[in-house]
């Protein structure tokens, strides 16, 4: 008794189940998103030097802000830092570089919802600009083509803490002591202490300004970029309570 024949061959089954899930998987990897500037491209891949060239320092400050929004929202880009690592390992073309404080709460880079190989990233307590520090933001500006500085300092600050109550530790001492003048230089009527986390708050922000003068004043090679618009320097503060990164003026 002959069996009766499949309807279709068993290898040209496995074949379309094979081919439907090939289209299955290339549609979920190549997923489009919104680059660094704007550029719709997949997302694995990283800013180009010419997507880079286009931007403006103005565009470049609007899309850190949208993707703050995109952090507190909860709604964070989809990253494949695999694909973004090999995209990146022939050559890098940041946008800007952020100069941080070294606190574990406020990573720049996902606070803003980055890729790699979008921001130059320097972090040091108290977010503040020492001569090597100046000499990073000059290389990564002048010689690597970032056109925004970006000076975050964030709520709830250790180093400020430590500034206002003069703490000395080792090398810490002589870093604080760069923080002091901005806590001299915070006007505030009520309690000056560290245990005010409101004035931690408002010299935190001094702070962030004092920054960025020590950078504009401490860089021939920054000051003139500046002044010809090929780069511009903005402050902001990280909110560590609610996730927001706002924006100084």
């Amino acid at each position: 008794m002959h069996k009766k024949a499949a309807c279709c061959p068993a290898d040209a089954s496995n074949a379309g189940r094979r081919a439907v899930l090939k289209t299955a998987l290339s549609v979920a990897a190549v997923g489009l998103a919104g680059s660094m500037g704007g550029v719709e491209s997949a997302y694995a891949e990283a800013l180009s030097k010419s997507e880079r060239d286009k931007l403006t320092p103005d565009q470049i400050i609007e899309n850190f802000k949208q993707g703050n929004r995109r952090f507190r929202s909860g709604k964070m880009l989809s990253h494949d830092y695999l694909a973004q690592k090999r995209a990146t390992a022939g050559g890098q073309y940041p946008a800007a570089v952020i100069l941080s404080c070294i606190d574990s709460r406020a990573p720049a880079e996902i606070v803003l919802d980055t890729r790699i190989g979008d921001t130059f990233n320097a972090r040091i307590a108290g977010n503040i600009a020492n001569e090597d520090l100046l000499g990073s933001l000059e290389f990564a500006c002048a010689a690597a083509g970032a056109k925004v500085i970006l000076v975050m300092g964030h709520t709830g600050c250790g180093a400020i803490k430590g500034a206002i109550d003069h703490v000395e530790l080792g090398n810490l001492t002589g870093l604080l002591a760069k923080i002091r003048p901005a806590v001299d230089e915070t006007q505030y009527s009520g309690d000056r202490s560290s245990k005010n986390y409101e004035f931690v708050d408002a010299v935190a922000k001094t702070n962030v300004r004092h920054t960025i003068d020590a950078i504009r004043n401490g860089s021939s090679v920054l000051a003139p970029m500046e002044k010809d618009g090929k780069l511009k320097i903005v402050g902001a503060m990280y909110h560590i309570n609610n996730g927001a990164v706002e924006f100084l003026v």
